[in-house]
């Protein structure tokens, strides 16, 4: 096979080198570019949901407060809407982002996804298949998380710093709302900057030029199915927290 298109070669190397090899230039080319607020927002927003819908059927009771000499008894609170159950899937919410990766051949947010992208996927096919691809890095680093992820990382946990307590109104006053529209929509971001919140993935928002790699289209439906489950979440039982 004859060596690897220099386009190939320079899409990966703006798109998906390591957090350590420095961060992107600043151009119009969406190729290359940082997270925006909305974007961190959408991220941490369907993160959150997907914690908490994993725990949300479980019938778990929790026995709260001591037996004093007074005579009181515990009191009993359901788990799924628990202080506890919030706070277990807080816990290191942000570090799951670290498992996303850059499809820059993507357009707009749905640039940030799991799995493995289009053109990572084509560079380590050509790999195995002897051609020598030089991205400057060793390839056992080739997995490791972007500049944009790690960027995007951190940008999730000082909003979630910021915004704990609208977090916090939400699972115990609001959850018949989506997270998002209630968070984003009505506290993050002004009305000119939610653009992003609309993107959904059907599959074919992928830049000009570029086509799908085989086993992408389950990948597609997966994370189809998982934005409409965390967009449009059934209402909840509320919990006041001084109830707690």
């Amino acid at each position: 096979m004859g060596p690897v298109p220099l386009g190939i070669l320079l899409f990966i190397l703006t798109a998906c080198v390591p957090a350590w090899a420095g961060a992107p230039k600043e151009e119009d080319d969406d190729t290359e570019r940082l997270p925006s607020k909305c974007e961190v927002c959408k991220l941490l927003s369907l993160e959150l949901q997907e914690q908490l819908s994993r725990t949300g059927r479980s019938r778990e009771v929790l026995e709260l407060g001591q037996v004093l000499d007074t005579g009181k008894r515990k009191r009993h609170i359901p788990y799924s809407v628990s202080e506890t159950r919030l706070e277990e899937a807080l816990e290191n919410l942000c570090e799951q982002v670290l498992d996303y990766s850059v499809h820059a051949e993507r357009k707009g947010s749905l640039r940030y996804a799991k799995g493995q992208s289009q053109t990572m996927a084509t560079l380590k096919g050509l790999v195995q298949k002897g051609v020598k691809v030089d991205l400057g890095i060793p390839l056992e680093l080739w997995d490791e998380p972007s500049v944009e992820v790690t960027f995007l990382k951190k940008q999730c946990e000082k909003m979630l710093e910021e915004f704990e307590e609208v977090v916090e109104d939400w699972y115990f006053h609001h959850q018949e709302q989506p997270l998002q529209r209630f968070l984003c929509e009505g506290h993050v971001l002004p009305a000119s900057e939610t653009a992003c919140l609309q993107e959904t993935w059907t599959g074919k928002e992928i830049t000009e030029g570029q086509e799908k790699t085989e086993g992408e289209e389950e990948q597609d439906q997966e994370e189809k199915e998982n934005e409409e489950e965390m967009t449009s979440t059934p209402g909840h039982p509320t919990h006041d927290p001084e109830d707690l």
